[in-house]
């Protein structure tokens, strides 16, 4: 398609060309009639001796020479990536970091792919819905200036493996010859909002006092990586909406901010955390019981807070906002 400010169609091009080629019209008489240079109609009147009326199409203007182009292989990867996983142009891009490929080079290829954002598919199907409007987001500008705290309820594997593993009818009697069958563990989370740096327990419960003794033990921790907290925010549940709750942050001085009712997006960045806690790490593949899952958790963390990049962060860990932080994750 020709530009808004081409002087020529591909109409006006043929007449041209016709001008000079066949009615035997000078090239300085036909520029002028035109009002296009000689060296433009000269070209016009070559490209239709060799290629009659189909050489007054546009021509891509991409050089034959192309020595950055990513090759088909990464093309295929990035794909592949963005399918198996769904990803978007940011984690992929450091996930491939090897490759050089900045994020809009990935974003590129997913679009010339017919790839669409992710927040136009269903994540569950992969099936392409309609375009969700932009949510509004913040973030606050220091480390331990706002904590987001949450809490994720996962079902027990049994010793010899659950459904995921064996298949449901399996999974049912391992369940009921387990004495480790059953019931639930609660993942008590806690999410620094400016640098994504989490602190995680599992714990039996979700009461008061455990939720009250979970988050003395997350200050500690937060305090030892050098972060001072001032805030916390945290859902309307009945552990956090508790006097002894509310007791461990006043001993502190620290303000406690309670989400809208029914409304978790408001506390988006710890759900957020919690999606990307089951995808690798509870359910990323198959466990041979509970204690297998939960030895994997502590490297799980580790990764998270000093090497996976963030979409979020530009392609950062969480360490690497947080000056001065320690390599350990006790």
């Amino acid at each position: 398609m020709t530009h808004r400010n081409a002087p020529l169609s591909e109409t006006g091009r043929l007449r041209l060309a016709c001008c000079i080629v066949e009615d035997g019209w000078p090239l300085r008489r036909a520029a002028e009639r035109f009002n296009v240079s000689v060296t433009t109609a000269q070209r016009w009147a070559q490209r239709y001796r060799a290629h009659g009326p189909a050489g007054m199409r546009d021509h891509s203007s991409r050089s034959h020479h192309q020595p950055r182009r990513v090759c088909r292989r990464t093309q295929r990867r990035v794909v592949g990536l963005r399918i198996t996983h769904q990803w978007g142009p940011a984690r992929i891009a450091y996930h491939l970091r090897h490759q050089h490929l900045s994020v809009s080079t990935v974003g590129k290829i997913l679009q010339r792919y017919g790839c669409p954002p992710l927040t136009w598919i269903d994540k569950a199907t992969g099936a392409r819905l309609r375009a969700q409007p932009t949510p509004v987001r913040y973030e606050h500008d220091t480390p331990g200036s706002l904590v987001h705290v949450d809490i994720k309820k996962l079902g027990r594997i049994p010793d010899g493996g659950g459904h995921r593993m064996v298949g449901r009818a399996q999974g049912v009697r391992n369940r009921g010859r387990s004495g480790s069958g059953g019931g639930y563990h609660y993942i008590h989370n806690a999410v620094d909002d400016h640098s994504r740096l989490v602190y995680v327990e599992v714990l039996s419960d979700e009461r008061k006092d455990t939720a009250a003794g979970f988050w003395t033990r997350a200050q500690a921790w937060f305090a030892s990586q050098g972060i001072t907290v001032k805030r916390v925010l945290t859902d309307n549940g009945s552990c956090y909406r508790s006097k002894a709750f509310n007791k461990a942050l006043k001993d502190t001085h620290i303000t406690h901010k309670y989400t809208r009712p029914y409304t978790p997006k408001t506390n988006g960045k710890v759900e957020r955390f919690n999606r990307t806690l089951v995808a690798e790490w509870a359910y990323a593949r198959p466990y041979a019981s509970e204690t297998d899952r939960l030895a994997e958790l502590p490297g799980w963390l580790h990764h998270y807070n000093h090497h996976r990049g963030h979409t979020a962060l530009k392609g950062k860990s969480p360490a690497d906002r947080v000056p001065n932080l320690s390599g350990d994750y006790n």
